[in-house]
């Protein structure tokens, strides 16, 4: 039994210190998020399964940060709405359910986040994709090495697991990371310069 807890907690242990090991990814990416922020723009995030939870997740921290004296950001899960997923499922088809969203709703100003534990779901690549045609930031949140996402968003958190359990442990680190991070450079508004806003 003993052996069994240990084996749980090793295989957490490399995905984790992984995420550590990117800081400079992430803080890129919440550099540039926060960038966005201070010009107007909005973070809509968007996932499938278990990963649409964790959009809903990450847009109700921004919006209602749970810290006394943080700023409310706009932010917006496009999982929430059964109609209107299952209405551009039923006509154009799944993978469209986000690109479709972002291209109503979206713009050059704004910020797209994809979540996808194997990187391989093909609404959030889609996603990412029609984000970065109209001009938004993308960042994505993936496993194992990215998969189809490595070439759709212009930030790249990978967690190297194959274990979507574990995955999705070190997605909620990262974006609560990513929030954290984003209101740090928020906070320090010289560092926002033009030149970041990419």
């Amino acid at each position: 039994m003993t052996g069994t807890v240990a084996e749980a907690f090793r295989r957490r242990a490399e995905p984790g210190a992984a995420l550590a090991d990117a800081a400079g990814t992430i803080a890129a990416a919440c550099h540039a998020m926060a960038a966005r922020f201070r010009r107007g723009g909005r973070l809509f995030v968007f996932g499938t399964g278990g990963a649409a939870t964790d959009a809903q997740h990450v847009a109700v921290e921004f919006v209602h940060p749970v810290i006394v004296g943080k700023r409310a950001l706009p932010a917006l899960s496009l999982t929430g709405d059964v109609a209107t997923l299952t209405g551009i499922g039923a006509s154009t088809g799944f993978d469209e359910i986000f690109a479709h969203q972002l291209r109503c709703f979206g713009g050059p100003g704004d910020i797209a986040l994809g979540i996808s534990p194997d990187g391989r779901c093909g609404s959030v690549r889609r996603g990412l994709e029609s984000a970065r045609d109209l001009g938004m930031l993308t960042v994505a949140l993936a496993g194992g090495d990215g998969g189809a996402l490595a070439g759709s968003a212009g930030h790249l958190v990978t967690v190297p697991s194959g274990d979507l359990r574990i995955v999705k442990e070190v997605h909620v680190t990262a974006y609560h990371v990513l929030w954290e991070l984003v209101h740090v450079f928020l906070e320090h508004p010289d560092v926002l310069s033009e030149e970041a806003a990419t």
